[in-house]
């Protein structure tokens, strides 16, 4: 529940109790005490009191007769009237100071009513218990008991208000109930006692003095009271023109010395205009060019002055000289991670100390630099050779991989090397950095550490760059498409469903295979719009192909999902989806995930896939035998296929051990109870291997290659046979005691 809501709540609560309160009261209150008497006091409470109020300047006192006139109703009437009385002069108050154009929070005056009746009710149960266990008359005239019984309405009056008062500032302010006292309610004890004062004297003359003397008292009251709240607004008057005469001198004496500062800017840039002492100016110079230069933290040189640096190794390269350079661009691992958790104090300081170890680490002619957040850059001069470079790079990577400790904390980290030759080619510093940040990017992707930088890296990056810049749009430009192989049953050769292959065909750069940007898309995360696109376009065909025939009613179709995908929790409403758009079965519908992609995160993979499975959807681990899976956690997933890779498959009939590989997952496949399908399928050997193995699918090559959806529609018109002829064949002989009609009719 919000501050905000607590305290609404709060203001009601109290608003509700108050008005059991004053109806209480009022059902309760004595007939003889609803008399002239009576009603005069409330008219003044309602009409007079509050214009009477008085503010002291600044304090937060303020002189009200309101708590004299409900303390007096304790004395005259009792505590029921009392209840009345301080109810009718919070309503009349709050009228008043509405009607003078002060705006009211939400339900205030209900809670300002509210509180009243319930603090007037607690003080008219302390009143009546405690006088009385002292044996006190409470509404004694005797000037020690007046006394007593005034301190005790003033006291419990003040205590049950700020205790109601400090709770609610407490919860609107956040702060404690303790410290709201302090600072919002205490100051206003005064006033309740300075009531009670007013009330006693009331009481005295009402019970002791004569029609004159009231007469007489009330007229030297009214001059008093006339003369102290024009001499109140005198002070305050005089306060707020000794105020702004204060603002006034201040914003004198602050444009007096805006003045004085204007001038000694105008002269101190005369005398640096006069300066003539070139031996200051000149150090003057060099600081800055030093600052300008070199990075504030680890105090190397920065990237304007590496770059000129680097303007100076490209000239003497061009110029002849014989000595071969190399530039090494480097960039730390996990600091983001160190940054993160440890904050950027500590974050700072690794940096110094990487500094640091890779400068003790050169030589005197060498150069390092800080380019920038965790970004290094260095120039070996002299080396005769690439490998020796390769060698000094090795070495500054074990040294900065060695861990550390600071501020209690062990620090591990490690750096990603790019090396490239300056060789003559390059004109800018820019040329070269970049084509060792290629390198140092492909040291970070193959996990290698260091990388030397090659022309056909350089082109590779280019062309990634370039597929990086263009994949966002190939779904607005219909540039994907869907390819569709069959997966074929080896039994009886029957097609049962196809894989799903994407395909992009680039608009200026022609066919560009998967290889090149599923990877990006991955890296990216376009790989999850893109796998919703697949799955939408794919439920769509495959429920098209359903209504062919009889013999295509059942087909499914295999979409791969990746691992991004596989975490993200929307993947089941994609899927969802896409089936609800197609009105395609769910069992329909088959998704692959790689085994890496599952044991990534193995337990959020099993809580997944258990919802697909309830969903209907079938489930295949792809490319098994080439990740790493537990057969603890594999007999936990919820799947129906595992499919084994092409590797296995294309070397099946040349290596033993690749055959007896095959012969253990479709042995394990049959015992958790999974189907196997074999990808890969190029040669007649091959697919009758794997028939021999007791392999129930297969796809690949001997049966189809993948086609588009209109080459692929055509050959399910044309009920395309998919298994070699010879094998066909076979199949349908006799011997094989298996019915004519199961030789596949596609």
């Amino acid at each position: 529940m919000s501050r905000e809501s607590t305290t609404t709540f709060y203001k009601l609560a109290i608003a509700v109790i108050g008005g059991v309160c004053f109806f209480l009261a009022w059902f309760n209150i004595k007939p003889e005490v609803l008399n002239w008497k009576f009603a005069v006091l409330l008219l003044f409470t309602i009409l007079i009191a509050p214009r009477m109020n008085i503010a002291l300047p600044r304090s937060k006192f303020i002189l009200s007769f309101s708590d004299s006139m409900v303390f007096l109703a304790f004395l005259l009437f009792g505590g029921e009237a009392a209840i009345i009385i301080a109810t009718a002069e919070i309503l009349a108050n709050c009228l008043y100071l509405k009607f003078k154009g002060i705006e009211f929070p939400r339900f205030t005056i209900l809670f300002n009513i509210g509180l009243i009746a319930l603090t007037t009710g607690i003080t008219y149960n302390v009143w009546s218990w405690i006088p009385r266990a002292a044996n006190i008359n409470p509404t004694s005239a005797i000037t020690t008991n007046l006394i007593t019984t005034l301190g005790i309405l003033a006291l419990s009056q003040f205590l049950a208000a700020s205790v109601f008062a400090s709770i609610y500032y407490a919860l609107k302010t956040g702060t404690t109930p303790w410290q709201a006292w302090k600072k919002e309610v205490f100051s206003f004890s005064i006033a309740y006692f300075a009531g009670a004062g007013l009330a006693g004297i009331f009481f005295k003359l009402l019970n002791y003095a004569d029609v004159y003397s009231i007469a007489i008292s009330l007229a030297a009251f009214g001059i008093i009271y006339y003369n102290y709240r024009q001499i109140i607004g005198e002070m305050t008057s005089s306060i707020e023109q000794a105020e702004q005469a204060e603002r006034d001198k201040a914003a004198a004496e602050r444009e007096k010395r805006l003045e004085i500062e204007r001038y000694a800017d105008e002269l101190s840039q005369t005398l640096r205009k006069e300066e003539e002492n070139g031996k200051a100016l000149r150090k003057s110079q060099r600081a800055f060019q030093h600052a300008a230069l070199h990075d504030s933290l680890t105090k190397l040189p920065n990237r304007a002055c590496f770059g000129e640096i680097l303007k100076e190794l490209i000239e003497e390269n061009k110029s002849g000289a014989d000595t071969k350079s190399y530039v090494l661009f480097l960039d730390l691992t996990r600091f983001k991670t160190i940054n993160d958790s440890l904050g950027h104090s500590i974050g700072d300081k690794v940096l110094m100390i990487v500094a640091r170890r890779m400068a003790r680490m050169l030589r005197a002619h060498d150069k390092i630099a800080r380019l920038g957040g965790d970004e290094f850059a260095i120039i070996l001069r002299g080396l005769a050779t690439d490998e020796k470079a390769e060698k000094v790079a090795w070495k500054i990577h074990q040294k900065i991989a060695q861990p550390f400790t600071l501020s209690k904390n062990k620090i591990h980290t490690s750096v990603n090397i790019g090396i490239a030759p300056c060789r003559n080619e390059y004109d800018t510093p820019e040329e070269i950095l970049r084509d060792a940040d290629i390198a140092m990017h492909d040291a970070k992707e193959k996990g290698s550490g260091v990388a030397f930088f090659s022309k056909q890296l350089r082109d590779r990056f280019l062309e990634q760059a370039k597929f990086e810049a263009e994949l966002p749009f190939a779904i607005e430009r219909g540039e994907l498409s869907m390819h569709y192989q069959p997966i074929i049953s080896l039994t009886d050769g029957s097609l049962t469903g196809f894989e799903a292959l994407l395909r992009w065909n680039h608009h200026k750069l022609g066919f560009v295979p998967p290889a090149k940007f599923i990877p990006i898309a991955e890296n990216t995360g376009l790989i999850i719009p893109i796998t919703n696109w697949i799955l939408s376009e794919t439920c769509r065909q495959i429920a098209e192909w359903q209504n062919l025939s009889f013999a295509t009613k059942e087909l499914m179709v295999s979409v791969n999902i990746s691992g991004k995908h596989l975490s993200n929790t929307h993947l089941i409403n994609d899927v969802k989806k896409a089936l609800g758009e197609a009105n395609l079965s769910p069992s329909s519908l088959k998704l692959e995930i790689t085994e890496s992609a599952a044991m990534e995160n193995a337990e959020q993979t099993i809580e997944i896939l258990a919802v697909l499975k309830e969903l209907g959807v079938q489930l295949s681990i792809d490319d098994f035998g080439t990740g790493y899976s537990s057969l603890s956690y594999l007999h936990r997933f919820p799947i129906d296929t595992l499919k084994v890779d092409r590797s296995f498959v294309n070397s099946v009939g040349e290596n033993g051990e690749d055959f007896e590989i095959l012969q253990t997952i479709v042995s394990l496949a049959k015992n958790l109870k999974m189907r196997v399908i074999a990808e890969g399928i190029e040669t007649e050997s091959q697919l009758n291997i794997l028939k021999n193995l007791g392999c129930e699918y297969g796809q690949g090559y001997l049966m189809s290659k993948p086609l588009p959806k209109d080459a692929m529609a055509e050959l399910l018109h044309k009920k395309q046979y998919w298994l070699p002829v010879a094998i066909a064949e076979e199949q349908a002989a006799p011997q094989t005691n298996r019915a004519k009609e199961n030789v596949t009719v596609f």
